[in-house]
Parts: structure tokens; sequence; C-alpha cells
């Protein structure tokens, strides 16, 4: 007899759908065939289901059975097909009468004894499902709280294959619907990092944190060692504005694809910060591998990318993130896959203005040559640089300042006012598919950036003057936008716009002459 489940496989960061066929035949010997281009993992399914099936208490038929995964041209990876196989094996044989398995998508993996193990990929597959029309999903009860918040789908968790044919079996629901607001999804606790009463001094470093938080802009921290760079980006978390449904869905497709979200985990409400050492690969930072897996650009996504000691790695590996920065994606071709990942990311960088660390210091002085300094200086392109909005430089405290029991403003105050400049922001841009300044094209600009006409006269001076590029220009722009939403105003005025030239100073004073 013949019988049909559905799953989904997980191609990118998206599913397609899968049915899942069995056929069992009569004959003196015991057979297990799979077809329709299984992974090794999905092969592997025969044993964990015939053991997980006699474990239950049903029974595995005896003669030819034939599983089907179609269609055929689509490659079958991981291990969410094991419960969908055994439901159609048990259907197939009779041994069980089940309702609405046309519209209920099953995931999960199957233990020897029956127990149901979690899978990677849930939410993605849940929500093509949904986008399918299709309304129900049986999985593991690990896995639900992952897809709780998907709005118009009913979530069943079980623990086992025998509580799934109970559940199946009956006309009306025996397992309880996992269901969640994306409000009670943000009451989850919180680990925001480092606060920024913590910082001694640094204001001009920590007023160019809160313009980047405000407006999602790249930022590049260049100062000697020791003055806090590191510190002051371990902070920025804890001033970031909490994301919005969309963006928290779009983050947790990424690491729900990639595999790497703890069992139980239910939807990233809080924004990612990933920090890669300097010996990471381009595949490592741009993603890759067999099957074209996300790299760290993309785990960063709606988040903050952290390059720690930005010259320290190697020069292909900075020029690899050019792409991303501009277009707000990451491209990742291989033989058994071409997936494009959505990586929307603030770029944070820091590093020290030459091998020592003291160029350009007020208190210690450089050891190095020019040519050592130039060359320091160049493995940071001028075309990857003209991508950070902001260059601030930091520079030693004074002892008095450290020693100081005197605390600056915290994170919570700060971040109060950066979340007041974002809602302006969402409203602005409710219908353009962006959330934030530094997401503006050339026709957001025109449209969104209102400046005074002594303001824009500023900026076209300093571009001029700097010999600076028409990217730096757009970019000057988009900070001074933020700089005037954090003050509320509806155009740019003139000091908006000095701001925002001061902040690209940096570029002119290392890249424009670190031989003087």
């Amino acid at each position: 007899m013949l019988a049909r489940t559905l799953c989904f496989a997980l191609v990118g960061v998206s599913g397609e759908p899968v049915d899942v066929q069995a056929y069992v035949s009569g004959g003196s010997q015991y057979q297990f065939s799979m077809v329709g281009l299984p992974d090794a993992a999905v092969k592997e399914s025969r044993d964990r289901v015939a053991a997980a099936i006699k474990n239950s208490g049903f029974a595995m038929p005896y003669g030819h059975t034939t599983v089907n995964l179609s269609p055929a041209d689509v490659r079958k990876e991981g291990t969410a097909f094991d419960l969908p196989i055994a439901v159609a094996i048990i259907q197939a044989t009779q041994q069980l009468k089940c309702y609405g398995l046309q519209d209920t998508v099953l995931l999960g993996e199957l233990a020897l004894d029956g127990s149901l193990v979690p899978v990677q990929g849930v939410l993605p597959l849940v929500i093509s499902a949904k986008e399918r029309g299709i309304n129900k999903v049986l999985l593991p009860i690990k896995n639900a709280p992952e897809v709780e918040a998907v709005e118009g789908m009913q979530v069943f968790g079980c623990r086992s294959l025998y509580e799934a044919m109970q559940h199946l079996s009956n006309k009306n629901s025996i397992l309880a619907q996992v269901q969640k607001s994306y409000q009670e999804c943000l009451k989850k606790p919180k680990d925001e990092g480092m606060d920024l009463s913590q910082v001694r001094g640094q204001q001009s470093a920590k007023r160019a944190l809160e313009v980047a938080a405000a407006g999602g802009h790249n930022l590049l921290f260049v100062g000697v060692p020791g003055s806090g760079k590191t510190m002051l980006a371990r902070c920025l978390p804890g001033i970031l504005p909490q994301m919005t449904q969309q963006e928290a869905f779009e983050t947790t497709l990424i690491y729900s694809a990639s595999g790497i979200m703890p069992a139980g985990t239910g939807l990233i409400t809080t924004r990612p910060f990933r920090a890669p050492h300097h010996t990471a690969s381009a595949a490592a930072l741009i993603g890759g591998g067999v099957s074209a897996k996300p790299g760290e650009v993309s785990l960063a996504h709606n988040g903050v990318l952290f390059l720690d000691e930005m010259p320290e790695y190697p020069r292909r590996v900075l020029e690899a993130l050019r792409q991303p920065l501009e277009d707000g994606f990451a491209t990742v071709s291989r033989v058994r896959a071409h997936v494009e990942y959505l990586s929307r990311f603030m770029l944070v960088a820091s590093m020290n203005p030459c091998p020592c660390g003291y160029f350009g210091s007020r208190t210690r002085p450089c050891r190095c040559g020019n040519r050592d300094i130039r060359k320091y200086l160049d493995r940071i392109s001028g075309p990857l640089l003209d991508r950070i909005d902001i260059q601030v430089e930091a520079d030693s405290v004074p002892v008095e300042e450290i020693a100081s029991k005197v605390k600056g403003e915290n994170s919570a105050t700060v971040r109060q006012r950066v979340e007041n400049a974002r809602l302006i922001q969402l409203k602005r841009f409710k219908e353009e598919n962006i959330f934030c300044n530094a997401q503006m094209n050339n026709k957001h600009i025109e449209k969104y950036a209102l400046a005074e006409e002594n303001a824009l006269k500023f900026i076209q001076q300093a571009i001029k003057k700097f010999g600076l590029s028409m990217r730096a220009y757009g970019r000057m722009i988009k900070v001074a936008r933020t700089i005037a939403d954090l003050k509320q105003q509806e155009t740019i005025k003139l000091e908006d716009a000095a701001e925002a030239v001061q902040f690209r100073m940096i570029d002119a004073k290392y890249w424009g002459g670190a031989e003087e």
C-alpha cells in the first residue's frame, strides 16, 4: 500500500516541499530502499526509523519497503525526514489511521528508542510552509520555541514517535499548541555587554558610538594601545535599539539554517555581536563550505561585525567585505549550491595608527619609520575605508580620569536617545523596506535627507578640500541625517553637517599624509 506525508528540505535559508511516499509490498526477504537524491544522513535514517518504529510499539513491515522523497531533483540533507518517513511507513501498513496529513508538515529526527531529537533549520522550513498555505506543523518539543512566534501557524511540539502518532490519529488535537506573540518573546533576559558608564574619558568616541548606533553606521576607532577601543565596541550592544519583528525573523532564519541555535532557544530578539579572530578566512567571513553555509557577515545581520586590530586581517579577507557592505547581502557560490544571504550589519573596527601603536600620540613617541607607518596603514584599502561612515581617534586617557569615581552616562540613558532616533527612522522608511539611515540609497537621500543650503555647501567644500569620493559625500549626508534625528530635527542644519564632516577627518590625517 502507498502512503504520503509532507516534509520540507532546507535550501539556503528557505524550504522546498518534499512529498514523502512510502510503498510496502510483499516479499520473502526484508528490504528497505530509499530514493529521491538523499544524502548520507538521510540514507542512514533507514536504521533509525526501523528501530524507532519497533521501540514505539509498532511493527516494521516484512518484505520490500520503498521510500521516495519527491521531487527527485532537490537534494535532501539532514535528519528532519525521520519522522515523516516513519509516519508514512506506519500508514502504508495500516497500523493506525491518521488525519490531516495533507496539510501538516512533519519534521524531526528519531532516536533508536523512538524519542524525537531537535533538528536545524526549523524556522525557515516553517515559514516556507506558511507561504505555501500550510498552517500546521508537528516537530520535536525542543524545536517548538524557535517557531512559536510565527503568526498563522499551528505549532505542535511532541516528544516521541508514539506521541506524534497518538496526536495524528485523533480528529481533535491532543497536543497543546505552542504560540507566543513577539512582545512575549521580548521578555526573555538579555545580555547587553558592558556599560558605557564604565568607560572613562573618550567623550568624542562615545559620541561617535551613539551616532553610529542611532543610524546603523559603520565605525572605525583609531588609537594607541590601551585607549579603550575594544571596550567601547563591547559597549555597543547595550545602546543598540530593540530589533523589529521583521529583523528578528530575518536574523533567526540565518542562525536556524546554520544549525547554531541552542536547543530550546526561541526567536532571537537581541542584535548579534560577532567578533571573528583575525586568522579567519574569507570563506569563514563571507560564507562557504560544501553546502554554502552563511559566514560571519550574515550571522551579524541586523547586528554588529567587530574586527579588532583590523590591519591584522589578511588583505584578501578585508576586501571580501566590500560587496556585502555595499549591497546588504553576501553571495555564496559552490558546486552544490548558490545562495544569497542577507548581510546588513554595522561594521565596527579598531586599529592602532602604526605597528608600535603610538603614531600621533600626545604621551609617547612613535618608534616607527615613515615607510613602516605607510605600509601598515595601507593594509586598509581606500575603497574599504570609503565605506566606513564614522572614523574617530582615541588617545590615552589621563590617569586622573581613570581613577575618578565620577561616572558618565550609562548605556540605558544613551539607548533611550538612540531608540527615539530609530523610531523616527522606522516611521520615515515604513514603505521602503529599510530600517535605518545607513541603509539609504541615493533615491532615499534625495527624498528624506533634506538639508539647509549652507549645510550642503559645507559638506561639498569638505569633499573638495580633502579629495574625498562621491560615496563619502553620500555617507556624510547619511550621518548628518542621523545627527539631526538625535536632535529630532526635520532638516539637516550646518552644525549637523559640521559634525558629520569631522567624523571623516581621521581619513585625511592618517591616510592622507602619514609621511608627514
